[in-house]
């Protein structure tokens, strides 16, 4: 439906508030509002295109739904009940368990926020499209930048709508009768003909380390057709890993622009990383303008991390996710090739190590685990405020009630210790701090500073390497992550990557500590049949491929019949 130009009014509004601008509050009346009358600067034509960006950027680093959909019920996370925390009716187990129904909550908001991004890049390209760019003075191929950033936005959307729910409805107009959907290869082609139409007429990145602003570059939307191409399997049934090598082969010649693997991790994901080498595309954020800590951080950390800090202001937590725990409740690992990601980083690989603001926007490690005491300022520690009220907490890599032992008869000892989704404590599970660190309460105006990376050259390395592992040259599939993983080691990679030891396991792990957090471990266990066929911790198999897609929410089909329920879920 067509977005009431009122509305426009009110979002232009709310913009020069936002942005602090010296937009006139004096009034000027047209006989009809058109864009050919109301975008009448520079500044409002911008402040149009950003209108869909502004959505995307809550959509892809603000609102939880879209990660939680990708990380959990996956063995990377989980967000277990701990004691009267989080158990919400049980939505949290049953994703993990793959208990999927068509009343799920995050599920229906998982096809709105996607569906309501491309509605309003379809509508800001509408609008663009009757601006007369030559007469506000604007720089020749302003317009055609402006309006394919748009195609390859809903480009993007329309590829997370695949991802999670096979074929939607299809638009390129707001101004179209309500639609049902289209074929999974019907919407594969579709999103593949926009990025043919926009890929080169995108801006090339021409500096190495130039800043990045969340605008899409042409090397942007050429990793998007990889990423379509690297799943065209899982998604139509048709494997295009030669074309996704040749478009990652591309990117890393620098057809679509100059990047380079950043030497240090924390330059891609820290304080300053608005000018890393390695990010392709980012959603920009300061602190007190654009602000966005990736959006798991409060739903993350322990409750009272903050003082482990300094006190960090503004750092409120409400103790849930983290990590599928590595070792049973008497510490003996896991048997699953699956899961146990903690365990799996080698201990001299720097990210494993504690994280701990060092100042000036620098730090180390990614990880909330072991005893919560602050190495450089032992005074600031985070305390318990449940089973370890008063006490300072250690997070351990496991999942019980380890509280219990010896004062409830129902658990005499840690062997008689139930580990699942339902068994955990305040402290169960390390958690990650990855997409957006913190500082210290002496810093706090650097709080909110990181970017939130959403494409980087390391994901190239990594589609590269798999697509030629798939196409039998191990060899070179090796070379390429371990051109990665050779900056997480000080003294050398200890158990690189080989043709001998290169498999469809270590090739999952490899994505896991990489990607670790960043929301798109669900993608890569489906490509690999892995999603539903595999077990981990106390998640076990399916067998039951449907379950590979999402069930669309029964409000959804109520207000447009035309709506089809994926198979599996019963219903239209």
């Amino acid at each position: 439906m067509k977005t009431n130009k009122i509305v426009k009014l009110a979002l232009v509004g709310a913009v020069c508030l936002s942005a602090g601008t010296s937009c006139s509050t004096d009034p000027t009346f047209y006989s009809q509002v058109v864009p050919e009358t109301f975008y009448s600067s520079q500044d409002a034509v911008w402040q149009r295109f950003d209108r869909s960006f502004t959505h995307w950027r809550w959509y892809e680093a603000n609102n939880n739904p879209r990660w939680m959909m990708q990380e959990l019920g996956t063995d990377e996370f989980c967000l277990p009940s701990r004691g009267s925390d989080w158990f919400n009716g049980g939505v949290y187990q049953k994703m993990h368990h793959h208990e999927y129904t068509d009343d799920m909550p995050y599920i229906e908001t998982g096809w709105t926020n996607f569906s309501m991004g491309i509605a309003l890049a379809w509508d800001a390209l509408e609008d663009l499209e009757k601006v007369d760019f030559d007469r506000l003075g604007f720089p020749q191929g302003t317009r055609e930048n402006m309006l394919n950033q748009q195609r390859t936005l809903a480009a993007k959307l329309y590829l997370d709508g695949l991802d999670f729910f096979g074929g939607v409805p299809l638009y390129t107009t707001t101004q179209s009768a309500v639609k049902g959907r289209s074929t999974a290869e019907q919407t594969f082609n579709f999103i593949d003909s926009l990025l043919d139409i926009a890929i080169p007429n995108l801006p090339i990145k021409e500096t190495l380390g130039a800043m990045e602003n969340g605008s899409i570059n042409r090397a942007a939307g050429a990793a998007i057709k990889a990423r379509l191409y690297f799943n065209a399997k899982p998604y139509i049934g048709k494997e295009m890993y030669q074309e996704c090598a040749a478009i990652c082969q591309d990117i890393l010649d620098g057809k679509y622009g100059k990047y380079a693997l950043d030497d240090d991790w924390t330059k891609t994901f820290g304080f300053n990383n608005e000018t890393s080498k390695e990010i392709i595309w980012s959603v920009p954020s300061a602190n007190s303008k654009l602000e966005t800590d990736g959006g798991y951080w409060s739903d993350m950390v322990p409750y009272n991390y903050k003082n482990y800090l300094g006190g960090l202001e503004g750092s409120g937590s409400n103790n849930g996710i983290g990590l599928i725990p590595s070792l049973d409740p008497t510490g003996k690992r896991y048997p699953y090739r699956l899961g146990g990601c903690y365990a799996k980083f080698n201990d001299k690989d720097i990210r494993k190590q504690p994280y701990v603001y060092l100042g000036n926007g620098k730090y180390r490690g990614m990880f909330i685990v072991g005893e919560l005491r602050n190495p450089l300022n032992p005074d600031w520690v985070c305390t318990g405020s449940r089973e370890y009220r008063g006490q300072v907490i250690t997070v351990v890599d496991q999942v019980a009630y380890f509280a219990k032992v010896g004062k409830d008869p129902q658990y005499p000892n840690v062997e008689s210790l139930q580990s699942n989704v339902g068994t955990a404590e305040e402290n169960s599970c390390v958690r990650l701090i990855k997409r957006s660190p913190r500082p210290n309460q002496s810093e706090m105006n650097r709080k909110f500073d990181p970017d939130v990376p959403v494409i980087r050259l390391a994901e190239i390395y990594y589609m590269l390497a798999e697509c030629k592992m798939r196409l039998g040259d191990k060899a070179t599939a090796a070379q390429l992550i371990n051109t990665v993983r050779k900056r997480y080691f000080v003294d050398g990679d200890p158990d690189p990557v080989t043709v001998a030891n290169l498999d469809k396991y270590r090739m999952l792990d490899e994505w896991m500590m990489e990607f670790l957090g960043e929301g798109r471990r669900r993608t890569d266990l489906v490509r690999w049949d892995a999603y539903v066929t595999e077990s981990w911790w106390d998640h076990q198999a399916t067998n039951n491929k449907n379950l590979n897609r999402f069930p669309i929410h029964y409000s959804l089909i109520g207000a447009n019949n035309l709506l089809v329920q994926n198979p599996g879920y019963g219903g239209k």
